[in-house]
């Protein structure tokens, strides 16, 4: 039975008081005063640490104090078949951690490949591949003593040599896409078989939860040399060989993916199920009905469909679970485009301001009644974005950045923008197309409608599988196109990885003699995102991250749209443990089905 406060003894109420007072205990512009580098050392932080963590991002919750509160495992029996259906997409293009490039794909790859580290529910970076690791004073080396005895799933025995293959892999742009994640590595050393050292250009706030995670990171996910030597990349990006809970028993392009439980995983307590079936199923309605049938048992993939979500809720057979989802989503602009072309971002905003294509773009986005879109599109199920750091980061959240965006709802001043760039009530503008996945169809025609509402601005949608929207994204060949991000966990996922003029997804395939930069580009965001990925002071890390949040809804490096919620829907024979509710993630290594 859960604790509440009320039936605390007094001794247990005095001790909760010490442990919070001492959590907050801490010099607010230098949160890491008294914290030394044994305590950052792994495989896992200590109770004081993480307390104190917890409390400078201001996360700190009863549930870390209290009890009996934190939510337990469910326990029931192991074995059996899980059926999954992964929403909103026909095909799993490929499970290679080098070209992941989407939240649905990596959350199948979670359950197979192994990291160093992976995140637990409070996304704080654990050992996984890693027994535990130890930092040099200045933040610029890492120790990682590696788990012996672990295999892959073909039988190869994982050592440190699987450790500097996967980094010199993923350091090749030819060979991953992520590339720019491992960029501040500047070697690794082989100190041991089973025993690394990891150096770096200079200290790096996100390095255990970005680089090295499993998941999110994806460019030190340790792959298989001799798998990928003996299959080759396509074979291999359909059935991947890692040493994860999970291996992949058969899969073929456009069919369901079947995992089966890896016998010599490392921790004999896991997995817990015989097998799981994970179906693609693109449309919400089939979706849902194979939901209620019982034909499937839970649901990944993309978002569910926002208005499925009362339907599950209503369905007694149904557990419908929903925290912030760490993501952001939006309509990008393409700079390159007329009637919004800007070929230079490099000016004060109020320069901006007085450019026709500036203008343009940013009546779009103050036009954007965000209000009405979630109420419409997202049933009230979603957080306003004006930028890419979200809720679910805490600490770098700035919840006052809606009051005080350029993008700001003003439906006046969006206007008399149209008007000032020379398209008065949008006359003059010519009929736009914006490039969405079909699973997104829904809000897009809520987007469409909103502009003809309050500018009187056409647009024609243009569906596209998502391979191929993310082809012409990359190209930079599109008016308007709808897309964002998840997964994004630490600051460095939504600035480093979207916002810089190098950013991977910063139509990184683009014609560079047509093209100089993506969908944006801007010197000070440049060093600002630079800068906040090598300072290990909190406060100061998220004065710089906030700072170039607000540059890149200033200056409308997008018009940010919503930060969604992340709703885990299961059918009630299936137990899936807090332990394992991962925002962004369907980790099913503790599942168990009834």
């Amino acid at each position: 039975m859960t604790k509440r406060s009320g039936d605390l003894d007094p001794i247990t109420m005095r001790s909760i008081k010490a442990d919070y007072e001492r959590a907050h205990d801490f010099d607010p512009d230098d949160p890491m005063v008294g914290l030394h580098r044994h305590d950052l050392s792994g495989p896992q932080l200590e109770r004081r640490t993480v307390l104190r963590l917890l409390a400078a991002a201001g996360t700190l919750t009863a549930a870390h104090l209290v009890p009996g509160m934190a939510p337990r495992p469910a326990m029931a029996a192991s074995g059996g078949t899980l059926r999954a259906g992964w929403a909103g997409v026909g095909e799993f293009r490929t499970l290679d951690p080098a070209q992941i490039n989407q939240v649905l794909l990596f959350q199948i790859a979670s359950n197979v490949m192994s990291g160093l580290t992976h995140i637990n529910p409070d996304l704080v970076a654990e050992g996984d591949l890693a027994v535990d690791w130890s930092v040099s004073d200045d933040g610029t080396e890492y120790v990682f003593n590696l788990r012996e005895g672990v295999t892959f799933h073909n039988g190869d025995p994982f050592t440190a040599d699987d450790v500097i293959y996967t980094y010199e892999r993923s350091r090749d742009p030819e060979k991953s896409i992520h590339s720019r994640v491992v960029s501040n590595i500047t070697g690794i050393e082989k100190l041991a078989d089973h025993k690394v050292k990891i150096k770096l250009k200079a200290p790096q706030a996100s390095f255990l939860v970005k680089t090295l995670e499993r998941s999110s990171g994806r460019a030190m996910t340790i792959v298989s040399r001799g798998a990928i030597d003996s299959m080759g990349t396509s074979q291999y990006g359909l059935t991947p060989v890692g040493t994860g809970p999970f291996r992949v028993t058969d899969h073929q392009l456009g069919q369901s993916i079947t995992l089966e439980r890896f016998d010599k995983y490392y921790d004999p307590e896991r997995p817990k199920l015989d097998k799981i079936v994970i179906q693609p199923i693109i449309d919400p309605e089939p979706l849902a009905a194979a939901m209620e049938a019982g034909d499937i048992q839970i649901i990944g993939g993309n978002p569910v469909a926002p208005e499925l979500v009362d339907r599950f809720e209503a369905n007694s057979d149904l557990t419908v679970n929903s925290v912030p989802a760490p993501g952001f989503q939006g309509v990008f602009i393409n700079p390159w485009r007329d009637p919004f072309k800007v070929p230079d971002f490099n000016k004060p905003v109020a320069e901006l301001m007085k450019e026709p294509g500036f203008m343009v773009r940013l009546a779009i986005a103050k036009a954007m009644d965000r209000e009405r879109y979630i109420k419409q599109a997202q049933f009230g199920r979603a957080i306003p974005a004006f930028g890419t750091i979200n809720p679910a980061m805490g600490f770098y959240f700035d919840k006052s950045l809606p009051d005080k965006s350029n993008q700001k709802f003003d439906l006046d001043e969006a206007k008399k923008l149209l008007a000032d760039a020379g398209f008065p009530n949008g006359e003059g503008i010519p009929k736009l197309k914006i490039i969405h996945t079909p699973s997104t169809r829904r809000d897009v025609l809520v987007i469409k409608n909103i502009l003809k509402r309050n500018l009187n601005i056409d647009i024609e949608l243009d569906t596209k599988d998502f391979p191929v929207l993310i082809d012409q994204f990359d190209k930079m060949d599109w008016d308007l196109c709808r897309l964002g991000s998840g997964g994004d966990f630490d600051p460095d996922d939504g600035v480093v990885d979207w916002m810089q003029t190098a950013s991977k997804f910063n139509g990184r395939r683009r014609d560079k003699d047509k093209f100089p930069f993506g969908f944006f580009s801007d010197k000070e965001v440049d060093r600002l995102i630079d800068e906040q990925r090598t300072t290990a002071e909190l406060e100061k890390r998220r004065e710089l991250v906030r700072k170039a949040d607000q540059l890149t809804s200033d200056k409308v490096a997008c018009a940010f749209i919503y930060h969604p919620m992340d709703v885990l829907v299961h059918r009630k024979e299936v137990a899936f443990p807090a332990e394992s509710r991962i925002p962004g993630l369907v980790d099913m290594d503790r599942v168990t089905v009834s």
